[in-house]
C-alpha cells in the first residue's frame, strides 16, 4: 500500500539506492541505479543546492515535481523549460522563466 509519494530528482533516487542494503538482490533496484548513473547531471549535493535556489524564488506555480524535471533536464532555454510544463493549467511568464534560467545558468 503506497501511503504518500514525493517527487525526487534522478541525484536523489541515486542517493537513496546506493545506501539500499541488498541491492545486488534487487535486480529492479540495481537496473535504476545503473541507469541512473548513465543519465544524472550532477551530483546530489549540487541537486539539493539547485532545488534551494529554485525554491527561493517563491513561485507558486512550481511544485516539487516540477522543480525534480528542471533539476533533472537542466533546460538552457525557455523552450526546453516550457516543456516541463506541457498539460499543466498554468503557463509561466517570462519573467519567471528568465529567474528560473538564471538559476541553472549559476550553478
Amino acid at each position: 500500500m503506497i501511503k504518500n509519494t514525493k517527487a525526487l530528482n534522478l541525484a536523489e533516487i541515486k542517493e537513496i539506492l546506493e545506501k539500499f542494503p541488498q541491492l545486488e538482490e534487487n535486480n529492479a533496484a540495481a537496473n535504476t541505479l545503473e541507469y541512473i548513473k548513465k543519465f544524472s547531471k550532477m551530483k546530489y549535493e549540487k541537486a539539493e543546492a539547485l532545488k534551494d535556489a529554485i525554491r527561493g524564488l517563491n513561485n507558486e506555480k512550481l511544485k516539487e515535481k516540477h522543480i525534480a524535471k528542471i533539476v533533472d533536464l537542466m533546460p538552457e532555454d525557455a523552450e526546453d523549460l516550457r516543456k516541463i510544463f506541457i498539460g499543466e493549467d498554468f503557463s509561466l511568464e517570462m519573467e519567471e522563466i528568465n529567474s528560473i534560467l538564471e538559476k541553472l545558468k549559476v550553478r
